[in-house]
């Protein structure tokens, strides 16, 4: 076996064909070639596979047994692997309460820094707090300046409405004669404060006056322990004439009552303290803030986790949001009179009928007033409801029945209902009419308002949460310099670690995230980016990484620090296998295997292998071609003009979006483009498609982000929006399905002869319902087994060998081939195999359109990439009724793509804008965003340095602006921009199409 190579012999898995290949240890290696090629099936399904394999072969058979047993790849032979990680494309975690921050451990070692070193401060008041005991605040005053005059007193009455005679009696009965009231100094045994009853005051008694002397410790250290006593340890500690810039660390206390205001005006007596440069602090046993009388608990690093009781926002229970019922929900026409203008009350109903009734008679209006004449507060109160009681009437049987109470309001009702009811059928009814909100207990931040108020360096850890990776980054660089000598002790490694951490986050193009993100929101290219960025801190050696296409969602820009970070994954003495279309990350790569020559079953062979120059002078590869510029995607010869008006976005300001106004042309293919994190997602989905879903459908279940209107969509007259969201979350779920392609094979085998003669029905070829699926898997083709502590991993079910069906369905054929037969067959296949009935052929056409070929009918859709996903729905829409008045919106359509595919799936989107469509792309693949009509570019940074449109216009146009990252790399690939850009000395512009 070499030491030098992961040599893979006799590989069959999916298309391959018995392949034989050598991939160099502890280099860069990317997998490239068209899509479904065998990329994926030679670097996870053998490679990968084979390595976790083996891994769990090393256990022990006890837990084996927990593991259960993983098939072996096809292949002959793996040697030199490594052990291996995989750091795949799949969403970080579907759960909400899992954020940016929690995924990296980020949190973690947050909570344990403030746990440590935080200083906890009041909620209310926002005092410092703290617990010290008796012989730290005797220290605490022997720090003082020696003959610094003070009282100890012991706050025995704090706040306190009364007259307090009794208590002044006994007081003198113990032996105190002195005390301070409201501020004011008296002699109890010469003068009783007269106080109004009526008021709070505060009684201090005065335990002792001494001087600060070292010889008086013995002294001051009863008196302390007394005036603890007396006041259930509480010591208050007041300096006549304070040294100039004294601190005693306590709580800074403060005079009430009806006397304090005549405090400072006290008599320069013998004790008079009162004057107005005093000092008063105030010194706890316990854990609480002494002036506002709140106990705060112990500080554990529990108290910041969201996920746990001891730190959670007990309103939200540490989701950061609550559902509540949306007015603009209950009322959507004001202009309807009041008897039918609460949606979810219907006046035909009795009950809704006389509560309406009757508030209307209690106002004196009639329920035929349109809602909008209606005074504010006689609206308010139908809303929200009364203070003052309303007679309610209604007529039963026995007579007319009287009640007088207050009216719960609409709102209300609603609320109680959604909280007291156990219909599910109620409970989803009201929500219709509730809006996700920001928690109004903790404003979105999870924690509790004691977890909140724990202070380093004078800021909260919900702040720190709230900051970009590179906010976050510039935080903690030499936060040591404001901690003591003992916290700098403690929070050294701790610190060291956050650092660390973020810094990785920043190399894989991740600063604009903020902590506090929620991990479900991450696009696939950034859950895989966190992955690495945690990879790369655990500083592991000698292993092998298997990569799926970590340059998705990145700007060209960032990309440089991706594939830095990779180099220095590999300079540790790591393996790297890299499944990558972009240009770049191959000419930093050390060696690159090309699959082909085509895909599906026409691929699975190495058709060139080597380093960069190698590839590109190899004759067999069309992955070459393109990097050479023999082939190319042409730039349009003319772009189509803006005559059909516009659809404008006024004032966008979701998330870091900038109060913007963004103009779409109608009529044309629209890019939008920019650096990661500078607004586009927020843009596209947050703004304009829920806006007019909300605006066009009335679809009240979304929630727009924050704008001031979308003008022009009278010209529109539907929305599709062609995301990377999964088609569907089981097995069961494939392209064939999705599109409607399986539904015209069902039919077709229930015609046929023998289906007759048994009587099988179209239903019988569905594996979804019983009768002809296979019952052992339900019809899945595989089994799931749970791996525990690893992810679960689906085998071929044994009953049906993964055809899904059950032996009597499989009798019937159609052209020689089983239903499960048509089901493994690729696109291509399936395009020849039904070329006579022309409703299958055409939705196998949109497929082959898109790119999608080579993927299998019955492909689950568990297994699809992000942009397979996306192209199995965009196949899926082309199949639709065009009106030639659409708005498509897609998110990095070219997710995936080899150059080649990518040219088919832009003359598809170029057939869209023809028929007259408006179509709007979300992308950073150079090669898409010359083929546009109009880009509008954001920035110019990703986070809080974003939200702002940088350059509108164009390619052309935008690729002159110097301000425009995007502008400045399109200018390598625009013929018309005679500009040098950033990666001009590597390749010709393209040429423009030609006719053919």
């Amino acid at each position: 076996m070499s030491k030098d190579y992961i040599e893979v012999r006799g590989a069959e898995e999916h298309n391959l064909k018995d392949l034989d290949v050598r991939i160099p240890r502890e280099e860069f290696s990317v997998v490239t070639g068209l899509s479904g090629s065998g990329k994926s099936s030679l670097a996870f399904e053998t490679v990968y596979a084979e390595g976790q394999r083996r891994y769990i072969e090393s256990l022990s058979a006890y837990a084996r047994n927990f593991l259960g047993q993983m098939d072996k790849p096809q292949v002959e032979s793996v040697e030199g692997l490594s052990p291996a990680i995989s750091i795949d494309q799949k969403n970080a975690a579907n759960n909400p309460r899992s954020t940016v921050g929690t995924v990296t451990e980020l949190h973690d070692y947050l909570r344990l820094l403030y746990a440590r070193v935080g200083t906890p401060h009041c909620p209310e008041c926002g005092r410092e707090v703290g617990e010290q005991s008796a012989s730290q605040m005797v220290s605490r005053l022997l720090d003082l300046p020696e003959g610094t005059k003070a009282k100890l007193c012991a706050p025995v009455v704090r706040d306190q409405k009364g007259a307090f005679e009794d208590r002044f009696d006994d007081l003198v009965s113990e032996g105190y004669s002195r005390v301070e009231v409201d501020g004011e100094p008296y002699d109890l045994t010469m003068d009783r404060p007269d106080l109004d009853e009526n008021y709070d005051h505060t009684v201090d008694v005065v335990v002792d006056r001494v001087k600060i002397d070292p010889e008086a410790r013995s002294r001051i250290t009863d008196s302390v322990e007394t005036a603890l006593n007396e006041a259930g340890g509480v010591l208050k500690v007041i300096l006549p004439d304070p040294p100039e810039g004294v601190e005693l660390g306590g709580s800074t206390a403060r005079s009430t009552g009806d006397l304090a205001a005549n405090a400072d005006a006290a008599d320069d007596a013998d004790d008079a303290d009162s004057a107005p440069d005093r000092l008063v602090v105030e010194f706890s046993e316990a854990l609480a803030c002494t002036h506002c009388g709140i106990d705060i608990p112990e500080i554990e690093t529990r108290s910041f986790s969201f996920n746990s009781p001891h730190g959670a926002c007990p309103e939200c229970e540490g989701i950061g949001n609550a559902k509540e019922v949306d007015p603009d929900l209950v009322v959507q026409d004001e202009s309807k009179p009041l008897k039918n203008v609460f949606e979810p009350w219907s006046y035909n109903r009795s009950y809704y009928r006389r509560q309406l009734d009757s508030m209307a008679r209690h106002f004196g209006v009639s329920v035929d007033t349109p809602f909008e004449d209606l005074a504010p507060e006689v609206q308010d109160a139908f809303l929200f409801g009364t203070t003052e009681d309303v007679l309610f009437e209604w007529t039963t049987k026995n007579g007319v029945r009287r009640k007088e109470q207050p009216f719960e309001g609409v709102i209300g009702n609603l609320e109680r209902r959604h909280v007291e009811t156990d219909s599910d059928n109620t409970r989803d009814h009201i929500e219709e009419f509730m809006a996700v909100t920001t928690c109004p207990e903790c404003d979105g931040t999870r924690l509790k308002p004691a977890s909140r108020a724990v202070l380093v360096d004078g800021t909260a850890i919900t702040e720190v949460n709230r900051m970009s990776i590179a906010d976050a980054l510039a935080h903690f660089e030499g936060l040591e310099d404001a901690l003591t000598e003992r916290e700098r002790t403690i929070a050294e490694e701790i610190l060291k670690e956050i650092r660390a951490r973020l810094g990785f986050m920043e190399e894989v193009g991740l600063d604009y995230l903020t902590l506090d993100r929620e991990a479900s929101t991450l696009s696939g290219g950034e859950s895989q980016r966190i992955r690495l960025a945690t990879q790369v801190g655990s500083g592991l050696v000698g292993v092998l990484y298997v990569l799926d296409e970590p340059s998705i969602g990145l700007h060209q820009r960032d990309n440089d620090r991706l594939l830095d970070t990779l180099e220095g994954l590999r300079d540790l003495g790591n393996t790297l296998l890299v499944v990558e279309h972009d240009e770049e990350t191959m000419r930093r790569a050390d060696s690159i295997i090309d699959m082909g020559p085509g895909p599906g079953r026409r691929g699975g062979e190495v058709v060139a292998q080597g380093d960069f120059d190698e590839v590109v002078e190899s004759d067999d590869s069309i992955t070459g071609d393109y990097l050479a510029g023999r082939r190319e995607i042409p730039v349009p010869e003319e772009r189509r003009d803006p005559e059909d008006g516009a659809l404008t976005i006024r004032g966008a300001r979701q998330h870091n979006l900038a109060d913007v106004d963004v103009s779409l042309p109608l009529s044309q293919f629209v890019a939008i483009t920019g650096v990661s994190g500078s607004g586009k997602s927020t843009l596209m989905h947050d703004v304009l498609y829920k806006g007019l879903a909300r605006e066009m459908n009335d679809n009240t279940s979304v929630d727009p982000g924050d704008h001031d209107a979308i003008e022009g969509f009278d010209a529109i007259e539907t929305v599709r929006l062609i995301d990377q969201s999964p088609i569907g979350r089981t097995p069961r779920s494939n392209p064939a399905t999705y599109t409607g392609v399986f539904d015209h094979v069902r039919e077709l085998f229930a015609e046929t002869k023998l289906a007759n003669q048994r009587g099988y029905e179209k239903g019988r070829f569905s594996f979804n319902v019983k009768g002809g699926r296979c019952e052992e898997c339900g019809g899945q083709g595989t089994v799931k087994i749970e791996m525990n502590f690893l992810s679960d991993v689906y085998v071929p079910c044994e009953e049906c060998g993964g055809a899904r069906y059950n032996d009597e369905t499989l009798d019937v054929t159609y052209k020689g081939a089983t239903i499960a037969d048509v089901l493994d067959m690729e696109v291509d296949e399936a395009l020849d195999f039904f070329e006579a009935n022309p409703g299958i052929r055409r939705r196998l056409e949109l497929l082959q359109d898109v790119g999608l070929g080579y993927m299998q009918l019955g492909q689950p859709s568990t297994t699809l990439s992000g942009g397979e996903a996306q192209r199995v729905k965009l196949a899926e829409e082309l199949g639709k009724k065009d009106s030639g008045e659409t708005l498509y919106l897609l998110d990095e359509p070219t997710t995936g793509l080899h150059p080649e595919d990518e040219r088919r799936l832009i003359e598809v989107l170029h057939r869209l804008a023809d028929a007259g469509n408006t179509v709007v792309v979300i992308e950073h693949e150079l090669d898409l965003v010359k083929n546009a009509d109009h880009v509008i570019d954001l920035g110019p940074e990703g986070g809080e340095g974003g939200g702002e449109v940088v350059a509108t216009g164009t390619p052309e146009e935008v690729a002159k602006l110097d301000d425009s990252h995007t502008g400045r790399y399109l200018r390598d690939l625009l013929p018309d921009v005679d500009l040098a850009g950033p990666r001009s000395d590597r390749r010709k512009p393209a040429k423009a199409a030609s006719d053919d």
